[in-house]
C-alpha cells in the first residue's frame, strides 16, 4: 500500500477516535451531573413496582454493597441513554461526507426518527407495560408468599424490557432500511403480513415477562410500527433505470409514472 493510500485512512482513522473521545466525554459529563442524584433516579424508576406493592412489603438489598452500586450502575446506563442524540450527531458527522446529497436528505429523517422511536419504546414500556405487568404479578402472588424484590434483580429485569421496547420501537426504521437496501420491498412485506405477525407474536413471548399482557403490549405496537414501516418505506426504494443501475431514490408513485 501506497503513502497516498494509507493518508486518507489514517486521517478517517483519527477521525473516528476523536469522535469517539467525544462520545465518551459527553457520557462522562452527563453521567458526573446525575450522580449526585442517583438514589433519585433509582426511585423514579422503580415507583412502579414500589407503588404496587402491598402494606408493609419493600424493596431488599441481599448484596452488602447492592445500596451503593446499583443505583450508580442505572445512573450511567441513563446518561447513556440521554447521550444518544449527541452520540447519533456523531455517527452522522463521520458518515456523512461518504453520501450522496440526495442520500443525506434521506439518512437525517431515519437518524431523527429512530431516536425518537427508541424512547418512546421506553417511554412506553415505563408508563404502560411496567404498572400492568408488576399488577399482574403481585396479585397473582400466592397468599402466604411476601413480596420484597432484591433491587440488583429488579433494576436487571426492568433494563431488559427498557432495552427489548427501545429496540421493538424501531421496526419502520428497520423496515425501511430493508427495502432501501433492495432486500426486500413493500409490496412482498404486505404479502407476508399473516406470517410476520405470527411471527412477532412467537418473538414477543420469549423477550418479555411470562405474562400475556406484556406479550400482548409488545406485539401489538410492533404490528402497528410494521404498517408504519411498510408506507414509508416506498419513499426509500431504489429507482432502477433501464441499464439496471440504481443511482437515485423514489417512491412507488414515482416509478409508476
Amino acid at each position: 500500500m501506497t503513502d497516498d493510500a494509507t493518508q486518507p485512512l489514517i486521517g478517517h482513522l483519527v477521525e473516528l477516535r476523536t469522535r469517539l473521545l467525544r462520545c465518551i466525554i459527553c457520557i462522562l459529563v452527563v453521567f458526573t451531573g446525575l450522580i449526585y442524584f442517583s438514589n433519585d433516579i433509582y426511585h423514579i424508576v422503580a415507583n412502579p413496582l414500589i407503588s404496587q406493592l402491598p402494606q408493609g412489603s419493600s424493596m431488599i438489598a441481599t448484596d452488602i454493597a447492592a445500596p451503593f452500586f446499583t443505583p450508580i450502575k442505572l445512573t450511567a446506563v441513563v446518561a447513556i441513554f440521554i447521550s444518544i442524540p449527541y452520540v447519533l450527531y456523531q455517527v452522522w458527522g463521520f458518515i456523512a461526507p461518504a453520501l450522496y446529497q440526495h442520500e443525506k436528505r434521506l439518512v437525517m429523517p431515519l437518524i431523527v426518527s429512530s431516536t425518537i422511536l427508541f424512547y418512546l419504546g421506553i417511554a412506553f414500556a415505563y408508563f404502560v407495560v411496567f404498572p400492568l405487568a408488576f399488577y399482574f404479578f403481585i396479585h397473582t402472588a400466592p397468599i402466604d408468599v411476601a413480596i420484597n424484590t432484591d433491587i440488583t434483580k429488579y433494576l436487571d429485569f426492568v433494563m431488559t424490557l427498557f432495552i427489548v421496547f427501545g429496540f421493538a420501537f424501531e421496526v419502520p426504521v428497520a423496515i425501511i432500511l430493508l427495502c432501501w437496501t433492495g432486500i426486500t420491498t413493500p409490496q412482498s412485506l404486505r404479502k407476508k403480513r399473516p406470517y410476520i405477525i405470527v411471527g412477532v407474536f412467537a418473538v414477543a413471548m420469549f423477550v418479555t415477562p411470562p405474562d400475556v399482557f406484556s406479550q400482548i403490549l409488545l406485539a401489538v405496537p410492533i404490528c402497528l410500527l410494521f404498517e408504519i414501516g411498510t408506507f414509508f418505506a416506498r419513499f426509500y426504494q431504489p429507482r432502477k433505470h433501464e441499464d439496471g443501475e440504481e443511482d437515485d431514490f423514489s417512491s412507488d408513485d414515482e416509478d409508476e409514472k
